[in-house]
Protein backbone atom coordinates (compact mmCIF):
# COMPACT_ATOMS: atom_id res chain seq x y z
CA UNK A 1 0.00 0.00 0.00
CA UNK A 2 1.58 3.57 -1.12
CA UNK A 3 1.22 6.21 1.07
CA UNK A 4 1.93 10.30 0.45
CA UNK A 5 2.61 12.87 2.97
CA UNK A 6 0.70 16.21 1.81
CA UNK A 7 -1.48 18.71 2.67
CA UNK A 8 -5.27 18.00 2.86
CA UNK A 9 -7.73 19.50 5.46
CA UNK A 10 -11.90 20.42 5.52
CA UNK A 11 -12.75 23.86 5.68
CA UNK A 12 -16.07 23.54 8.38
CA UNK A 13 -17.78 26.07 10.33
CA UNK A 14 -20.45 26.30 13.08
CA UNK A 15 -23.26 26.92 10.66
CA UNK A 16 -24.24 27.86 7.09
CA UNK A 17 -23.47 31.46 6.36
CA UNK A 18 -20.46 31.37 8.54
CA UNK A 19 -18.17 32.19 5.55
CA UNK A 20 -16.58 28.64 4.32
CA UNK A 21 -17.39 29.11 0.59
CA UNK A 22 -15.65 32.24 0.78
CA UNK A 23 -12.57 30.97 2.76
CA UNK A 24 -12.25 27.79 0.18
CA UNK A 25 -12.53 29.93 -2.95
CA UNK A 26 -9.78 32.45 -1.46
CA UNK A 27 -7.58 29.67 -0.69
CA UNK A 28 -8.22 27.96 -3.66
CA UNK A 29 -7.38 30.13 -6.05
CA UNK A 30 -4.25 31.81 -3.58
CA UNK A 31 -3.02 28.61 -3.19
CA UNK A 32 -3.47 28.08 -7.75
CA UNK A 33 -1.67 31.34 -8.20
CA UNK A 34 1.26 30.18 -5.88
CA UNK A 35 1.34 27.76 -8.53
CA UNK A 36 0.29 24.88 -6.55
CA UNK A 37 -1.75 21.69 -8.22
CA UNK A 38 -5.27 22.36 -5.98
CA UNK A 39 -7.82 19.94 -6.22
CA UNK A 40 -11.02 20.79 -4.74
CA UNK A 41 -13.95 18.15 -3.11
CA UNK A 42 -17.59 19.28 -2.24
CA UNK A 43 -18.86 17.66 0.74
CA UNK A 44 -22.68 16.45 0.23
CA UNK A 45 -24.90 16.94 -2.78
CA UNK A 46 -24.24 20.71 -3.81
CA UNK A 47 -24.38 21.55 -7.59
CA UNK A 48 -23.18 25.75 -7.37
CA UNK A 49 -19.93 25.22 -4.89
CA UNK A 50 -18.26 22.83 -7.10
CA UNK A 51 -18.62 25.25 -10.30
CA UNK A 52 -17.33 27.94 -8.13
CA UNK A 53 -14.45 25.74 -6.69
CA UNK A 54 -13.45 25.01 -10.81
CA UNK A 55 -13.08 28.76 -11.70
CA UNK A 56 -11.25 29.17 -8.57
CA UNK A 57 -8.45 26.44 -8.43
CA UNK A 58 -8.93 25.51 -12.42
CA UNK A 59 -9.35 21.64 -11.40
CA UNK A 60 -12.69 19.86 -11.58
CA UNK A 61 -14.38 19.88 -8.06
CA UNK A 62 -15.71 16.84 -6.47
CA UNK A 63 -18.76 16.10 -4.86
CA UNK A 64 -18.17 13.65 -1.12
CA UNK A 65 -21.71 12.33 -0.13
CA UNK A 66 -21.81 9.58 2.35
CA UNK A 67 -25.80 9.16 1.73
CA UNK A 68 -26.11 8.93 -1.85
CA UNK A 69 -22.90 6.55 -2.01
CA UNK A 70 -20.71 3.73 -0.17
CA UNK A 71 -17.90 5.17 2.72
CA UNK A 72 -15.65 2.96 0.29
CA UNK A 73 -16.55 4.47 -2.44
CA UNK A 74 -16.59 8.36 -1.23
CA UNK A 75 -12.73 7.07 0.40
CA UNK A 76 -11.73 5.95 -3.64
CA UNK A 77 -12.75 9.06 -5.41
CA UNK A 78 -11.31 10.89 -2.82
CA UNK A 79 -7.87 9.16 -3.09
CA UNK A 80 -7.87 8.98 -7.23
CA UNK A 81 -8.36 12.95 -7.57
CA UNK A 82 -6.03 13.79 -4.30
CA UNK A 83 -3.02 11.76 -5.09
CA UNK A 84 -2.71 14.17 -8.52
CA UNK A 85 -2.50 17.23 -6.92
CA UNK A 86 -0.19 18.92 -4.28
CA UNK A 87 -2.99 19.99 -1.73
CA UNK A 88 -6.56 18.85 -1.32
CA UNK A 89 -9.03 21.35 0.03
CA UNK A 90 -12.41 20.08 0.59
CA UNK A 91 -15.41 22.34 1.62
CA UNK A 92 -17.97 21.29 4.11
CA UNK A 93 -21.66 21.28 4.37
CA UNK A 94 -24.05 23.30 6.78
CA UNK A 95 -22.46 23.17 9.98
CA UNK A 96 -19.51 20.43 10.58
CA UNK A 97 -22.03 18.32 12.65
CA UNK A 98 -24.96 18.62 10.34
CA UNK A 99 -25.91 15.68 8.59
CA UNK A 100 -28.77 14.21 7.26
CA UNK A 101 -29.88 12.60 10.59
CA UNK A 102 -27.71 13.32 12.90
CA UNK A 103 -24.31 12.86 12.09
CA UNK A 104 -24.99 11.13 8.59
CA UNK A 105 -23.55 12.30 5.64
CA UNK A 106 -22.37 15.61 7.87
CA UNK A 107 -18.61 17.13 6.75
CA UNK A 108 -17.77 15.95 10.82
CA UNK A 109 -18.07 11.86 9.36
CA UNK A 110 -16.45 12.87 6.03
CA UNK A 111 -13.59 13.96 7.89
CA UNK A 112 -13.19 11.39 9.91
CA UNK A 113 -13.55 8.41 7.08
CA UNK A 114 -11.14 10.45 5.18
CA UNK A 115 -8.33 10.92 8.03
CA UNK A 116 -7.86 14.47 7.23
CA UNK A 117 -7.76 17.36 9.73
CA UNK A 118 -10.64 20.38 9.97
CA UNK A 119 -9.73 24.09 9.67
CA UNK A 120 -12.80 25.88 11.04
CA UNK A 121 -14.47 29.20 9.93
CA UNK A 122 -15.70 31.22 12.65
CA UNK A 123 -18.02 34.60 12.29
CA UNK A 124 -17.03 36.88 14.74
CA UNK A 125 -18.48 39.58 14.05
CA UNK A 126 -20.31 40.09 16.98
CA UNK A 127 -17.55 37.64 18.95
CA UNK A 128 -14.35 37.83 21.05
CA UNK A 129 -13.14 35.60 23.46
CA UNK A 130 -16.34 34.09 23.84
CA UNK A 131 -14.66 32.16 20.98
CA UNK A 132 -12.91 29.73 23.58
CA UNK A 133 -16.14 27.28 24.69
CA UNK A 134 -17.24 27.48 21.33
CA UNK A 135 -14.43 26.04 19.61
CA UNK A 136 -13.25 23.84 22.54
CA UNK A 137 -16.79 22.32 22.17
CA UNK A 138 -16.23 21.66 18.37
CA UNK A 139 -12.41 19.81 18.81
CA UNK A 140 -14.03 18.08 21.55
CA UNK A 141 -17.48 16.90 20.71
CA UNK A 142 -16.20 13.88 18.60
CA UNK A 143 -13.44 12.38 18.98
CA UNK A 144 -13.03 11.28 15.35
CA UNK A 145 -11.82 14.96 14.20
CA UNK A 146 -8.93 16.24 14.70
CA UNK A 147 -9.67 20.10 14.80
CA UNK A 148 -5.91 21.71 13.05
CA UNK A 149 -6.95 25.68 13.24
CA UNK A 150 -9.24 28.83 12.78
CA UNK A 151 -9.95 31.18 10.55
CA UNK A 152 -12.60 34.18 11.50
CA UNK A 153 -14.57 35.52 9.47
CA UNK A 154 -15.34 39.74 9.79
CA UNK A 155 -12.49 40.89 11.74
CA UNK A 156 -11.87 44.51 11.18
CA UNK A 157 -9.53 45.68 13.82
CA UNK A 158 -6.01 43.91 15.21
CA UNK A 159 -7.59 44.40 18.29
CA UNK A 160 -10.64 42.44 18.21
CA UNK A 161 -8.55 39.70 16.48
CA UNK A 162 -6.12 39.45 19.62
CA UNK A 163 -9.22 38.76 21.52
CA UNK A 164 -9.52 35.93 19.03
CA UNK A 165 -6.35 34.29 19.59
CA UNK A 166 -6.41 34.43 22.91
CA UNK A 167 -9.67 32.16 22.85
CA UNK A 168 -7.69 29.56 20.60
CA UNK A 169 -4.59 29.71 22.90
CA UNK A 170 -6.49 28.82 25.67
CA UNK A 171 -8.51 25.87 23.94
CA UNK A 172 -4.75 24.38 22.44
CA UNK A 173 -6.26 25.38 18.65
CA UNK A 174 -4.05 27.50 16.49
CA UNK A 175 -5.42 30.89 15.20
CA UNK A 176 -4.41 30.95 11.53
CA UNK A 177 -5.50 34.50 10.27
CA UNK A 178 -8.97 36.34 10.01
CA UNK A 179 -10.57 37.76 6.58
CA UNK A 180 -12.33 41.77 7.59
CA UNK A 181 -15.60 42.90 6.37
CA UNK A 182 -15.31 43.61 2.57
CA UNK A 183 -18.23 44.44 0.52
CA UNK A 184 -16.21 43.59 -2.63
CA UNK A 185 -15.66 39.87 -1.94
CA UNK A 186 -19.16 39.12 -0.28
CA UNK A 187 -20.54 35.87 -2.73
CA UNK A 188 -23.91 37.18 -4.48
CA UNK A 189 -27.18 35.70 -3.34
CA UNK A 190 -27.80 31.70 -4.01
CA UNK A 191 -31.27 32.34 -4.07
CA UNK A 192 -33.27 30.95 -7.44
CA UNK A 193 -30.01 30.38 -8.77
CA UNK A 194 -28.89 33.98 -9.20
CA UNK A 195 -25.77 33.37 -8.69
CA UNK A 196 -24.94 31.58 -11.55
CA UNK A 197 -25.62 34.39 -13.68
CA UNK A 198 -23.05 35.43 -16.42
CA UNK A 199 -23.29 38.58 -15.26
CA UNK A 200 -20.84 37.99 -12.34
CA UNK A 201 -17.43 38.06 -12.54
CA UNK A 202 -16.20 35.10 -10.73
CA UNK A 203 -12.85 35.03 -11.63
CA UNK A 204 -12.62 38.62 -10.09
CA UNK A 205 -14.28 37.75 -7.18
CA UNK A 206 -11.85 35.02 -6.60
CA UNK A 207 -9.13 37.08 -6.86
CA UNK A 208 -10.15 39.50 -4.47
CA UNK A 209 -10.86 37.11 -2.14
CA UNK A 210 -7.47 35.19 -2.30
CA UNK A 211 -5.69 38.42 -2.30
CA UNK A 212 -7.79 39.47 0.70
CA UNK A 213 -6.92 35.69 2.31
CA UNK A 214 -2.83 35.91 1.50
CA UNK A 215 -2.32 39.18 3.18
CA UNK A 216 -4.03 38.45 6.72
CA UNK A 217 -4.38 34.37 6.98
CA UNK A 218 -0.80 32.48 7.96
CA UNK A 219 -1.07 30.28 4.66
CA UNK A 220 2.19 28.31 4.81
CA UNK A 221 1.45 27.49 8.43
CA UNK A 222 -2.24 26.25 6.94
CA UNK A 223 0.12 23.92 4.79
CA UNK A 224 2.58 23.16 7.34
CA UNK A 225 0.07 22.09 10.24
CA UNK A 226 -2.54 19.91 7.92
CA UNK A 227 0.29 17.42 6.55
CA UNK A 228 -1.13 14.08 6.97
CA UNK A 229 -0.44 11.06 4.88
CA UNK A 230 -2.96 9.83 1.98
CA UNK A 231 -3.42 6.25 1.19
CA UNK A 232 -2.59 5.91 -2.95
CA UNK A 233 -5.74 4.76 -4.53
CA UNK A 234 -5.46 0.92 -5.99
CA UNK A 235 -6.19 0.46 -9.98
CA UNK A 236 -9.84 0.13 -10.78
CA UNK A 237 -11.29 -3.00 -12.53
CA UNK A 238 -12.77 -1.49 -15.58
CA UNK A 239 -13.18 -4.93 -17.75
CA UNK A 240 -16.92 -5.11 -16.87
CA UNK A 241 -17.82 -1.70 -18.72
CA UNK A 242 -15.00 -2.53 -21.49
CA UNK A 243 -17.35 -5.48 -22.45
CA UNK A 244 -20.62 -2.98 -23.13
CA UNK A 245 -21.83 -1.84 -25.90
CA UNK A 246 -20.53 1.54 -27.02
CA UNK A 247 -23.34 4.00 -26.68
CA UNK A 248 -24.19 7.02 -28.14
CA UNK A 249 -25.10 9.61 -25.20
CA UNK A 250 -26.16 13.23 -25.52
CA UNK A 251 -25.83 15.60 -22.43
CA UNK A 252 -27.38 18.69 -22.34
CA UNK A 253 -24.49 21.21 -20.51
CA UNK A 254 -25.02 25.19 -20.91
CA UNK A 255 -26.35 27.92 -18.82
CA UNK A 256 -29.30 26.52 -18.85
CA UNK A 257 -28.47 22.72 -17.56
CA UNK A 258 -25.31 22.41 -15.95
CA UNK A 259 -25.90 20.50 -12.80
CA UNK A 260 -24.08 16.98 -13.24
CA UNK A 261 -21.93 15.61 -10.73
CA UNK A 262 -18.25 14.80 -12.00
CA UNK A 263 -18.80 10.74 -11.49
CA UNK A 264 -22.12 10.47 -13.11
CA UNK A 265 -20.37 11.29 -16.45
CA UNK A 266 -17.23 9.49 -16.11
CA UNK A 267 -20.01 6.51 -15.57
CA UNK A 268 -21.64 8.14 -19.03
CA UNK A 269 -18.41 8.11 -20.77
CA UNK A 270 -17.42 4.76 -19.37
CA UNK A 271 -20.69 3.03 -21.44
CA UNK A 272 -20.07 4.95 -24.89
CA UNK A 273 -19.32 8.39 -26.78
CA UNK A 274 -20.58 11.44 -24.66
CA UNK A 275 -21.98 14.20 -27.19
CA UNK A 276 -22.10 17.72 -25.06
CA UNK A 277 -24.86 19.96 -26.80
CA UNK A 278 -26.74 22.98 -25.93
CA UNK A 279 -30.55 23.36 -25.82
CA UNK A 280 -29.94 27.22 -25.64
CA UNK A 281 -27.52 27.22 -28.65
CA UNK A 282 -27.51 24.21 -30.90
CA UNK A 283 -30.43 24.17 -33.81
CA UNK A 284 -30.69 20.02 -32.80
CA UNK A 285 -30.39 16.98 -30.43
CA UNK A 286 -27.39 14.75 -31.91
CA UNK A 287 -27.84 11.26 -32.50
CA UNK A 288 -27.93 8.99 -29.56
CA UNK A 289 -29.24 6.00 -28.08
CA UNK A 290 -29.04 7.67 -24.59
CA UNK A 291 -30.52 11.61 -23.78
CA UNK A 292 -29.59 13.18 -20.30
CA UNK A 293 -31.42 15.79 -19.15
CA UNK A 294 -29.64 17.11 -16.49
CA UNK A 295 -30.90 19.85 -14.26
CA UNK A 296 -29.74 23.57 -13.95
CA UNK A 297 -31.90 26.75 -13.95
CA UNK A 298 -34.02 26.78 -17.03
CA UNK A 299 -36.25 29.19 -15.28
CA UNK A 300 -33.63 31.50 -15.73
CA UNK A 301 -33.53 31.21 -19.55
CA UNK A 302 -37.01 30.66 -20.32
CA UNK A 303 -37.93 33.11 -23.59
CA UNK A 304 -34.71 31.53 -25.28
CA UNK A 305 -34.95 27.82 -24.62
CA UNK A 306 -38.90 28.52 -25.56
CA UNK A 307 -37.63 30.01 -28.85
CA UNK A 308 -35.38 27.36 -30.31
CA UNK A 309 -37.86 25.73 -31.63
CA UNK A 310 -35.93 23.56 -33.74
CA UNK A 311 -34.31 21.83 -30.32
CA UNK A 312 -37.42 21.81 -29.31
CA UNK A 313 -39.48 19.92 -31.93
CA UNK A 314 -35.74 17.72 -32.20
CA UNK A 315 -36.09 16.50 -28.96
CA UNK A 316 -39.80 15.98 -29.20
CA UNK A 317 -39.65 13.82 -32.00
CA UNK A 318 -36.84 11.56 -30.42
CA UNK A 319 -38.54 11.07 -27.19
CA UNK A 320 -42.02 10.50 -29.12
CA UNK A 321 -40.25 7.80 -31.55
CA UNK A 322 -39.37 6.04 -28.34
CA UNK A 323 -35.92 7.17 -27.82
CA UNK A 324 -34.46 6.60 -24.13
CA UNK A 325 -34.75 9.59 -22.10
CA UNK A 326 -33.30 10.14 -18.44
CA UNK A 327 -34.12 13.80 -17.34
CA UNK A 328 -33.73 15.40 -13.75
CA UNK A 329 -35.56 18.86 -12.08
CA UNK A 330 -34.54 21.13 -14.59
CA UNK A 331 -34.76 18.93 -17.51
CA UNK A 332 -38.00 17.32 -16.44
CA UNK A 333 -39.58 21.10 -16.43
CA UNK A 334 -37.88 21.44 -19.95
CA UNK A 335 -39.58 18.09 -21.48
CA UNK A 336 -43.04 19.63 -19.84
CA UNK A 337 -45.79 21.59 -21.71
CA UNK A 338 -44.77 24.80 -20.26
CA UNK A 339 -42.84 26.95 -17.75
CA UNK A 340 -44.82 29.22 -15.73
CA UNK A 341 -42.02 32.15 -14.66
CA UNK A 342 -42.26 34.02 -11.42
CA UNK A 343 -44.32 37.10 -12.78
CA UNK A 344 -46.65 34.43 -14.27
CA UNK A 345 -45.79 34.63 -17.92
CA UNK A 346 -46.45 30.81 -19.48
CA UNK A 347 -43.45 29.80 -22.19
CA UNK A 348 -43.80 26.50 -24.17
CA UNK A 349 -41.13 24.04 -23.40
CA UNK A 350 -40.79 19.99 -25.28
CA UNK A 351 -44.17 19.65 -24.56
CA UNK A 352 -43.36 15.54 -24.35
CA UNK A 353 -44.11 14.50 -20.72
CA UNK A 354 -47.87 15.70 -19.59
CA UNK A 355 -47.21 18.37 -16.98
CA UNK A 356 -46.36 22.34 -17.07
CA UNK A 357 -44.20 23.47 -13.95
CA UNK A 358 -44.65 27.01 -12.47
CA UNK A 359 -42.28 29.23 -10.56
CA UNK A 360 -44.88 32.03 -9.83
CA UNK A 361 -45.13 31.09 -6.01
CA UNK A 362 -41.53 29.49 -5.12
CA UNK A 363 -41.34 27.19 -2.55
CA UNK A 364 -38.82 25.39 -1.39
CA UNK A 365 -39.03 21.65 -1.62
CA UNK A 366 -35.22 20.22 -0.20
CA UNK A 367 -33.60 16.67 1.28
CA UNK A 368 -32.21 13.53 0.52
CA UNK A 369 -34.20 10.29 -1.65
CA UNK A 370 -33.81 6.91 -1.81
CA UNK A 371 -35.25 5.44 -5.04
CA UNK A 372 -36.42 1.51 -5.31
CA UNK A 373 -37.43 0.75 -8.85
CA UNK A 374 -37.91 -2.97 -9.04
CA UNK A 375 -34.64 -4.44 -7.45
CA UNK A 376 -32.82 -1.22 -8.30
CA UNK A 377 -31.77 1.22 -5.15
CA UNK A 378 -30.28 4.44 -5.98
CA UNK A 379 -30.32 7.78 -4.27
CA UNK A 380 -30.52 11.44 -4.68
CA UNK A 381 -31.57 15.01 -3.56
CA UNK A 382 -33.82 16.91 -4.53
CA UNK A 383 -33.94 20.99 -4.20
CA UNK A 384 -36.11 22.94 -6.14
CA UNK A 385 -38.10 26.02 -5.99
CA UNK A 386 -40.65 25.27 -8.46
CA UNK A 387 -44.01 23.59 -8.51
CA UNK A 388 -45.26 20.37 -11.19
CA UNK A 389 -49.01 20.81 -12.18
CA UNK A 390 -49.45 17.13 -14.10
CA UNK A 391 -51.83 17.22 -16.76
CA UNK A 392 -54.17 15.08 -17.81
CA UNK A 393 -52.92 11.25 -18.96
CA UNK A 394 -49.37 11.90 -16.33
CA UNK A 395 -47.81 8.47 -16.26
CA UNK A 396 -46.24 8.09 -12.76
CA UNK A 397 -43.84 5.43 -12.57
CA UNK A 398 -44.25 2.17 -9.80
CA UNK A 399 -41.50 2.99 -7.50
CA UNK A 400 -40.76 3.74 -4.04
CA UNK A 401 -39.22 7.28 -2.88
CA UNK A 402 -38.17 7.79 0.88
CA UNK A 403 -36.62 10.08 2.56
CA UNK A 404 -32.93 10.07 4.65
CA UNK A 405 -35.02 9.26 7.63
CA UNK A 406 -36.91 6.28 5.52
CA UNK A 407 -40.12 8.22 5.69
CA UNK A 408 -42.37 8.35 2.33
CA UNK A 409 -41.49 11.16 0.08
CA UNK A 410 -44.06 13.28 -2.09
CA UNK A 411 -42.34 13.07 -5.19
CA UNK A 412 -43.22 11.13 -8.28
CA UNK A 413 -40.89 9.77 -10.77
CA UNK A 414 -42.59 10.58 -14.18
CA UNK A 415 -42.72 7.79 -17.19
CA UNK A 416 -43.64 8.09 -21.00
CA UNK A 417 -42.62 5.57 -23.93
CA UNK A 418 -39.05 5.29 -22.40
CA UNK A 419 -38.44 8.41 -21.36
CA UNK A 420 -37.94 8.64 -16.81
CA UNK A 421 -37.88 11.98 -15.06
CA UNK A 422 -38.19 13.64 -12.19
CA UNK A 423 -36.89 16.55 -9.49
CA UNK A 424 -34.59 13.90 -8.11
CA UNK A 425 -30.69 14.44 -8.89
CA UNK A 426 -29.98 10.94 -8.40
CA UNK A 427 -26.22 9.46 -7.95
CA UNK A 428 -24.86 6.75 -9.66
CA UNK A 429 -21.14 7.29 -10.01
CA UNK A 430 -20.66 4.06 -8.44
CA UNK A 431 -23.95 1.92 -9.80
CA UNK A 432 -23.12 1.56 -13.19
CA UNK A 433 -26.15 -1.04 -13.70
CA UNK A 434 -28.32 1.75 -13.29
CA UNK A 435 -27.79 3.41 -16.36
CA UNK A 436 -27.17 0.10 -18.28
CA UNK A 437 -30.58 -1.03 -17.10
CA UNK A 438 -32.22 2.84 -18.11
CA UNK A 439 -29.82 2.20 -21.70
CA UNK A 440 -31.62 -1.08 -21.93
CA UNK A 441 -35.41 -0.03 -21.32
CA UNK A 442 -35.39 -2.26 -18.26
CA UNK A 443 -37.33 0.72 -15.99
Amino acid sequence: MTQLLKPQFLIAAPSSGSGKTTVTLGLLRAFANSGLKVQPFKCGPDYLDPVHHKIAAQSTSINLDTFMASAAHVKQIYQKYAAEADVAIAEGVMGLFDGAEKMKGSSAEIASLLGIPVILVINAKAMAYSAAPLIYGFKNFYAGISLKGVIFNNVNSASHYSFLQDACQDVGVEALGYLPHQEDIKIPSRHLGLSTSSAIDFDALCNRIAFSISKTVNLNRLLEITQSTLVLPEVANVAAASSEKKYKIAVALDEAFSFTYHENLEVLHQLGQVTFFSPLQDEVLPECDLLYLAGGYPELFLERLSQNKTMLRSIKAYCGSGGRCYAECGGMMYLGKSIIDIAGQEFEMVNFLDLATSIEKPKLHLGYRSVRINDTEIKGHEFHYSTCIELENAKVLTCKVTTAKGMAAPCSIYQKQQTIASYIHLYWGENIGFIQQLIKGNF
